[in-house]
């Protein structure tokens, strides 16, 4: 689902607001996953609604009291910051794009073929950094089962980090995908295979 990542308004409870009414009507049998920065909203969507099982996919995890710019700071192998290069100064609403597209393929969609990778590099949009700099709004991670999914080859969210957090974190069970940050692009129908495995392993 589309998050309003390009409202300068909008924080990580907004993002939530949004994700939990896609989900309004359905029962409690969702697995939810967060790909990325994301994976600061589906806790807070297990927080307010029933969910069977979440998922970090390729995931920034949420450190309690903490904001992502807290962690950017703190943790500095958490991500690879020559990302930081291919974004533009914050706008008005403090609102950055990518504006070196080979920086964006590298870091984004490193193992795409150049096709995919084109189509997706014009559907990225403009990403406020309010969100960012507010602390985590949950007093501590919610009790649902999960499941941490890394990337061997991720150019953006590092993979030791990604195993650590995973462990360390959330308790999570852990999965290893070869290729880079986006998998659902890369390489769908391995990652849709290991959906299906979680989904049937999360519903005994």
């Amino acid at each position: 689902m589309d998050l309003p990542c390009d409202d300068g308004s909008a924080t990580l409870e907004t993002y939530a607001d949004v994700a939990c009414d896609a989900l309004m009507g359905r029962n409690d049998d969702v697995l939810l996953v967060g790909h990325s920065f994301g994976g600061h909203t589906i806790p807070l969507v297990a927080e307010r609604r029933p969910v069977r099982h979440l998922i970090y996919l390729c995931s920034v995890v949420p450190k309690i009291g903490s904001s992502l710019m807290d962690q950017v700071t703190d943790d500095p192998d958490m991500s690879n910051s020559g990302y930081f290069q291919a974004l533009s100064e914050p706008d008005e609403q403090s609102r950055q794009v990518w504006v070196d597209l080979e920086l964006a393929r590298k870091h984004l969609f490193a193992d795409c073929d150049e096709s995919t990778a084109d189509a997706a590099i014009e559907r990225l949009r403009p990403q406020a950094l309010y969100p960012m700099t507010l602390p985590h709004p949950l007093t501590e991670m919610p009790s649902v089962s999960c499941t941490y999914i890394v990337c061997t080859d991720d150019q953006m969210v590092n993979y030791e980090w990604s195993k650590r957090v995973a462990r360390d974190r959330l308790g999570a069970d852990l999965i290893e995908l070869p290729g880079s940050h986006s998998p659902f692009l890369s390489r769908p129908h391995a990652l849709a295979d290991v959906l299906t495995r979680i989904a049937d392993m999360s519903n005994g």
